[in-house]
Protein backbone atom coordinates (compact mmCIF):
# COMPACT_ATOMS: atom_id res chain seq x y z
CA UNK A 1 0.00 0.00 0.00
CA UNK A 2 1.33 3.00 -1.01
CA UNK A 3 1.38 6.54 1.08
CA UNK A 4 -0.34 9.75 0.35
CA UNK A 5 2.62 12.32 0.11
CA UNK A 6 0.27 14.94 0.99
CA UNK A 7 -2.00 15.94 3.74
CA UNK A 8 -4.38 18.82 3.47
CA UNK A 9 -5.30 21.29 6.24
CA UNK A 10 -6.92 24.85 6.78
CA UNK A 11 -3.75 27.10 6.34
CA UNK A 12 -2.88 28.39 9.94
CA UNK A 13 -0.50 30.48 11.74
CA UNK A 14 2.22 27.51 12.19
CA UNK A 15 2.67 27.29 8.17
CA UNK A 16 5.56 28.98 6.78
CA UNK A 17 4.23 30.89 3.52
CA UNK A 18 7.59 32.62 2.64
CA UNK A 19 8.86 29.70 0.59
CA UNK A 20 6.14 29.06 -1.26
CA UNK A 21 6.94 30.34 -5.52
CA UNK A 22 4.60 28.47 -8.33
CA UNK A 23 6.16 30.86 -10.61
CA UNK A 24 3.44 33.14 -11.14
CA UNK A 25 3.64 36.61 -9.62
CA UNK A 26 0.09 37.57 -8.37
CA UNK A 27 -0.30 34.12 -6.91
CA UNK A 28 2.76 33.72 -4.77
CA UNK A 29 2.21 37.51 -3.35
CA UNK A 30 -1.28 36.75 -2.35
CA UNK A 31 -0.35 33.63 -0.96
CA UNK A 32 2.93 34.95 0.93
CA UNK A 33 1.23 39.07 1.89
CA UNK A 34 -2.82 39.02 1.86
CA UNK A 35 -4.32 35.52 2.30
CA UNK A 36 -3.82 35.86 6.24
CA UNK A 37 -5.74 38.64 6.44
CA UNK A 38 -8.69 37.41 3.37
CA UNK A 39 -8.98 34.91 6.04
CA UNK A 40 -8.65 36.49 9.09
CA UNK A 41 -11.78 38.83 7.70
CA UNK A 42 -13.59 35.88 6.62
CA UNK A 43 -13.67 36.46 3.06
CA UNK A 44 -12.37 33.39 2.05
CA UNK A 45 -11.02 30.21 3.27
CA UNK A 46 -7.79 28.57 2.37
CA UNK A 47 -6.51 25.43 2.30
CA UNK A 48 -2.84 24.09 1.75
CA UNK A 49 -1.18 21.04 0.76
CA UNK A 50 1.40 19.63 3.30
CA UNK A 51 4.45 17.68 2.48
CA UNK A 52 5.54 15.24 5.20
CA UNK A 53 8.13 17.68 6.98
CA UNK A 54 4.92 20.56 6.71
CA UNK A 55 6.40 22.44 3.92
CA UNK A 56 3.62 24.34 1.54
CA UNK A 57 3.40 22.38 -1.42
CA UNK A 58 -0.15 23.78 -2.84
CA UNK A 59 -3.18 25.90 -2.04
CA UNK A 60 -6.29 26.89 -3.15
CA UNK A 61 -8.91 29.22 -1.64
CA UNK A 62 -13.13 28.99 -1.25
CA UNK A 63 -16.08 31.38 -0.56
CA UNK A 64 -19.25 31.63 -1.43
CA UNK A 65 -20.30 33.23 -4.39
CA UNK A 66 -23.55 33.59 -6.85
CA UNK A 67 -23.90 33.83 -10.66
CA UNK A 68 -26.95 35.33 -12.53
CA UNK A 69 -29.25 32.65 -13.37
CA UNK A 70 -29.01 34.14 -16.88
CA UNK A 71 -25.66 34.00 -17.34
CA UNK A 72 -25.81 30.04 -17.41
CA UNK A 73 -26.31 27.85 -20.09
CA UNK A 74 -29.80 28.08 -21.05
CA UNK A 75 -29.96 24.05 -20.86
CA UNK A 76 -29.33 23.83 -17.42
CA UNK A 77 -30.79 26.97 -16.07
CA UNK A 78 -34.30 25.90 -17.35
CA UNK A 79 -34.05 23.18 -14.52
CA UNK A 80 -33.26 25.81 -11.60
CA UNK A 81 -35.52 27.92 -9.86
CA UNK A 82 -35.88 31.32 -11.04
CA UNK A 83 -34.48 33.30 -8.79
CA UNK A 84 -32.29 36.10 -10.43
CA UNK A 85 -29.09 34.28 -9.20
CA UNK A 86 -28.05 31.01 -7.83
CA UNK A 87 -25.19 30.01 -4.95
CA UNK A 88 -22.57 28.59 -5.98
CA UNK A 89 -18.75 28.26 -4.16
CA UNK A 90 -15.77 30.11 -5.90
CA UNK A 91 -12.35 28.88 -6.05
CA UNK A 92 -10.22 31.91 -6.14
CA UNK A 93 -7.07 30.79 -6.55
CA UNK A 94 -5.02 27.01 -6.77
CA UNK A 95 -1.66 27.03 -7.17
CA UNK A 96 1.44 24.42 -6.46
CA UNK A 97 4.51 24.92 -5.75
CA UNK A 98 7.25 24.56 -8.56
CA UNK A 99 9.12 22.01 -6.83
CA UNK A 100 5.73 19.72 -6.80
CA UNK A 101 4.33 20.12 -10.34
CA UNK A 102 3.85 17.65 -13.07
CA UNK A 103 2.71 15.09 -10.18
CA UNK A 104 -0.71 15.56 -10.24
CA UNK A 105 -1.03 18.00 -7.32
CA UNK A 106 -3.09 20.60 -9.07
CA UNK A 107 -5.84 17.60 -9.58
CA UNK A 108 -5.86 16.46 -6.50
CA UNK A 109 -6.46 19.97 -4.93
CA UNK A 110 -9.19 20.25 -7.66
CA UNK A 111 -10.50 17.28 -5.81
CA UNK A 112 -10.16 18.15 -2.49
CA UNK A 113 -12.16 21.39 -3.08
CA UNK A 114 -14.90 19.26 -4.97
CA UNK A 115 -15.24 17.33 -2.18
CA UNK A 116 -15.49 19.97 -0.09
CA UNK A 117 -18.19 21.41 -1.66
CA UNK A 118 -20.37 18.21 -2.10
CA UNK A 119 -20.19 17.44 1.50
CA UNK A 120 -20.89 21.00 2.72
CA UNK A 121 -23.78 21.96 4.51
CA UNK A 122 -24.58 25.12 2.65
CA UNK A 123 -26.06 25.08 -0.59
CA UNK A 124 -24.33 25.76 -3.29
CA UNK A 125 -25.42 24.75 -6.90
CA UNK A 126 -21.45 24.75 -8.54
CA UNK A 127 -18.31 25.26 -7.91
CA UNK A 128 -16.88 28.37 -10.15
CA UNK A 129 -13.69 29.37 -11.31
CA UNK A 130 -12.22 32.58 -13.13
CA UNK A 131 -9.17 30.83 -15.28
CA UNK A 132 -6.18 33.21 -15.35
CA UNK A 133 -5.39 31.90 -19.07
CA UNK A 134 -6.35 29.36 -21.30
CA UNK A 135 -4.06 27.19 -19.86
CA UNK A 136 -5.83 26.91 -16.82
CA UNK A 137 -8.95 26.76 -18.93
CA UNK A 138 -7.90 23.77 -20.35
CA UNK A 139 -6.90 22.40 -16.79
CA UNK A 140 -10.01 22.91 -15.53
CA UNK A 141 -11.99 21.79 -18.78
CA UNK A 142 -10.15 18.38 -18.73
CA UNK A 143 -11.70 17.85 -15.64
CA UNK A 144 -15.38 18.21 -16.56
CA UNK A 145 -15.68 22.54 -15.91
CA UNK A 146 -18.28 24.04 -18.64
CA UNK A 147 -17.51 27.82 -19.72
CA UNK A 148 -20.22 30.42 -19.09
CA UNK A 149 -21.44 31.40 -22.49
CA UNK A 150 -20.63 34.86 -22.43
CA UNK A 151 -17.44 34.33 -19.74
CA UNK A 152 -15.70 31.24 -21.75
CA UNK A 153 -12.82 32.14 -18.58
CA UNK A 154 -15.25 31.51 -16.16
CA UNK A 155 -15.76 28.11 -15.56
CA UNK A 156 -18.09 25.88 -13.59
CA UNK A 157 -19.07 22.18 -12.68
CA UNK A 158 -22.42 21.56 -11.07
CA UNK A 159 -22.46 19.90 -7.46
CA UNK A 160 -25.08 17.68 -7.71
CA UNK A 161 -23.62 15.62 -10.63
CA UNK A 162 -20.40 14.44 -8.58
CA UNK A 163 -19.80 11.91 -6.55
CA UNK A 164 -21.02 12.84 -2.81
Amino acid sequence: MSKVPYGVALLDATHDRTTFECGVAPLDNYFQQQVTQDVRRRVTACFVALTEDHHIAGYYTLATASVLLNDLPPALAKKLPRYPSVPTIRMGRLATDSRHKGIGLGGALLADALTRATRSEIAAYALIVDAKDELAAAFYRHHGFISLPDAPMTLFVPLAALPK
